[in-house]
């Protein structure tokens, strides 16, 4: 019996196709472009096309159907009655397409987010094992050359001591952003030559097992002024605030809220425009979101980012961002990297 299903099954008022490729790898470990499940009280159907025919056989406990290549339409020649759709994924076109025949779809929305955003013991040990290799390859780049080489340069050193670490790939597209780069929180590494005296925002992460990890760092090359080393205590304080003020039951507004606080006392305020944290696991970004706009609820089992900043448009931007589980009490920290200003050359 899989107890991801039966926890599913519970919050159904009727079949529920599921078509998000993330959410069917969730439910039954099976990964495909072009899947969907058909979750309904007495059975669960898996149905794909030719090209996943044979690693569909393989999985326990569904019944399996093969589909042509247009997934959405085929189904909607083939199933009826009432049936909820991933209103959050699927377009309106597809939402078009299922509803040509005898289906009357129904939008749902987070049914499977919302189980996927309380880890069990399987899934907190690969996203541990994700940040322990995280670790270890921030303890590696901090002995690199960082002056006078290319932003891309340093991120393709990242991705290299990811693999010498033992990571299954990197999460995502690596942040390298320097001087007034970094004061833009989604940078990308560009072609700009890292100087001497500026900041450098590295935010990063790796895969292991399919769950991810996603750290950011701050350094600085070499001696910078007051406003800088001010900045980025009032962050590292901000962080600390936030994690302090989070555990099971607290609002996501709320524990924005106490972060928020602290850079907005100071000359600082209006400079962390994003929120402050975001759920983590078989995606970068997930359920529960930490942020003033936030309707969701920290959860023990929860594994967020807790990541502020302060961002000088133009000059430079600090980011700190650790990786955090959840529990009834407050968070166990998964993120072992130093948290001081550290130099690089």
């Amino acid at each position: 019996m899989n107890p991801r299903i039966e926890r599913l099954r519970e919050s159904l008022e009727e079949p529920l196709l599921v078509t998000n490729p993330t959410n069917v790898l969730y439910l039954f470990g099976f990964k495909s472009s072009n899947a969907a499940l058909l979750v309904e009280q007495e059975r669960v159907r898996l149905f794909t096309d030719f090209r996943y025919a044979e690693a569909a056989r393989a999985i326990d406990e569904v019944e399996f159907e093969e589909t042509k290549r247009s997934l959405l339409w085929d189904l909607a020649g083939r199933l009826s009655g009432r049936i909820g759709f991933e209103a959050d994924y699927v377009s309106y076109s597809g939402y078009e397409t299922l509803g040509v025949g005898a289906v009357e779809p129904v939008p749902r929305r987070g049914l499977v987010e919302r189980l996927r955003a309380v880890k069990d013991e399987q899934e907190l040990a690969a996203i541990k094992r994700a940040c322990e290799i995280t670790d270890r390859m921030f303890e590696r780049l901090v002995d690199e050359t960082f002056v006078g080489r290319r932003e891309r340069d340093v991120a393709w050193t990242i991705g290299q001591l990811f693999n010498e670490e033992g990571a299954d790939q990197v999460a995502f597209e690596s942040i390298v952003a320097s001087g007034p780069n970094a004061a833009r929180p989604h940078a990308r590494a560009t072609e700009r030559e890292i100087r001497p005296g500026e900041t450098v925002v590295i935010d990063t992460g790796c895969f292991i097992d399919g769950y991810a990890s996603d750290y950011t760092r701050t350094f600085v090359t070499g001696p910078v002024d007051g406003v800088i080393k001010e900045a980025y205590a009032v962050v590292l304080a901000a962080q600390q605030a936030g994690i302090d003020a989070m555990r099971s039951g607290i609002a996501g507004v709320d524990a924005d809220a106490a972060a928020r606080r602290v850079v907005d006392e100071t000359s600082f305020a209006g400079t962390f425009g994003h929120g402050l944290g975001h759920g983590l696991g078989l995606e970068v970004h997930e359920a529960p979101r930490m942020s003033t706009e936030s309707t969701d609820t920290l959860a023990s089992g929860n594994v967020v980012t807790v990541e502020p900043g302060i961002y000088l448009e133009g000059r430079a931007g600090i980011r700190i961002e650790d990786n955090v589980v959840v529990v009834n009490s407050g968070v166990e920290n998964y993120t072992g990297f130093r948290k001081d200003l550290i130099a690089v050359d």
